[in-house]
């Protein structure tokens, strides 16, 4: 055993269970009961673009600044971006997502995202002229419809009155006002953050592939679909360019539409752009290992989720990498060729997968106990 041994700990968090930085954590106390001397560990929460996006940037240095905004349904939520010199951190799940529906209650046609804009608007209020939108787990389908109004945008029916929030709303669309729009949009840059890479419109698009998460049956998809379809029409035609077939307009239940065609935002998957914002990349110098997980490790994992870009980049520089989680579907092949050692799951150490729910955190430092006997 060496005398010096270097980790970074760069988990994502495991859904509904621990957040990234708890699960960075647990797995730190279980490597040092293995281990008390010679060991040299960094964390480094991450996301992949969804919830958790602001609390990584924050855990690597960035000042959160607390907004209140509009929830998705209109009722007001505290929420707020992560800032440093100029770069600004906004994360549509924490002011716009299914987790902050009042009572749990799924609205579909009528969610918005007006506090999505309403936070761009604070940042650019700040100063910040390069924002990061992390987008995932929308609470509804309206094309980034609420971004655009919170920022001055006009969305007019027949008769020139302002619509009603929410995607259903969008099939009276008649004209897009862009007169008051904010001049500022034009001065920064904007980037989305994404693990999908999704079109707008048509079985691959918003409505038809995440429409029923967000609680729309078999009618209601059409709907939303159809709706997109009015709204993309008129954004196009007020713009003279479609960006409805571009990869990532479908994300976040459209919102990457109105970034990509109204903010003139760039699209990148989600891992890569928080790896940045962390700096995993100097962490990786002189590291023995690497150790990432989340909640569910299986084939999702390895299109675009944070573990999968984690293991990329430590493997090519020959770094193992080691996977926990709160279960593995993936074949040791599967984990062999996506750059992963290895995997573990909290049911190896706790049978009972309702305590794995409900003591997360002190099942996984027992997991990592075993991780570090076995990599240490």
């Amino acid at each position: 055993m060496p005398s010096h041994v270097r980790v970074v700990i760069a988990p994502d968090k495991f859904k509904g269970t621990l957040p990234a930085d708890g699960v960075a954590a647990a797995v730190a106390a279980g490597l040092r009961r293995t281990r008390d001397d010679g060991l040299e560990i960094a964390e480094c929460p991450i996301a992949d673009g969804g919830d958790g996006t602001v609390a990584a940037a924050v855990a690597a240095g960035y000042r959160f600044v607390p907004v209140t905004a509009t929830g998705p349904t209109g009722k007001p939520v505290e929420t707020g971006f992560a800032r440093d010199e100029r770069t600004a951190v906004v994360e549509l799940a924490s002011v716009s997502g299914l987790s902050l529906l009042p009572g749990g209650e799924l609205e579909p046609l009528t969610a918005n995202t007006i506090g999505v804009g309403e936070l761009i608007k604070a940042a650019l209020d700040e100063g910040c002229r390069r924002i990061v939108l992390g987008v995932g787990g929308s609470a509804g389908t309206d094309g980034g419809a609420g971004l655009v109004r919170a920022l001055g945008a006009g969305l007019l029916d027949a008769d020139g009155a302002e619509l009603a929030p929410g995607g259903a709303a969008l099939l009276s669309l008649a004209r897009l006002d862009l007169g008051g729009f904010d001049p500022r949009v034009r001065e920064a840059e904007f980037v989305i953050a994404s693990d999908v890479d999704n079109p707008l419109l048509g079985p691959h698009g918003a409505a038809a592939v995440y429409g029923p998460q967000k609680g729309a049956d078999d009618n209601q998809v059409g709907l939303l679909d159809d709706a997109m379809r009015r709204w993309s029409g008129v954004v196009e035609s007020a713009l003279g360019e479609r960006f409805a077939d571009a990869p990532g307009a479908g994300a976040a239940g459209g919102t990457g539409f109105a970034a990509l065609a109204l903010l003139g935002a760039r699209f990148r998957p989600g891992i890569d752009v928080v790896m940045e914002l962390t700096r995993f990349a100097e962490l990786l110098p002189g590291a023995d290992l690497v150790i990432t997980g989340e909640g569910s490790l299986d084939e999702q994992t390895l299109h675009g989720k944070g573990p999968a870009g984690i293991a990329a980049a430590a493997a090519a520089r020959g770094i193992p990498v080691v996977a926990v989680a709160g279960r593995s579907a993936l074949s040791r092949q599967m984990l062999r060729e996506n750059g992963f050692s290895a995997a573990y799951a909290l049911t190896d150490v706790e049978p009972d997968v309702a305590r794995c729910m409900s003591a997360t955190a002190e099942v996984l430092e027992e997991l990592a106990v075993r991780v570090g006997e076995d990599w240490l």
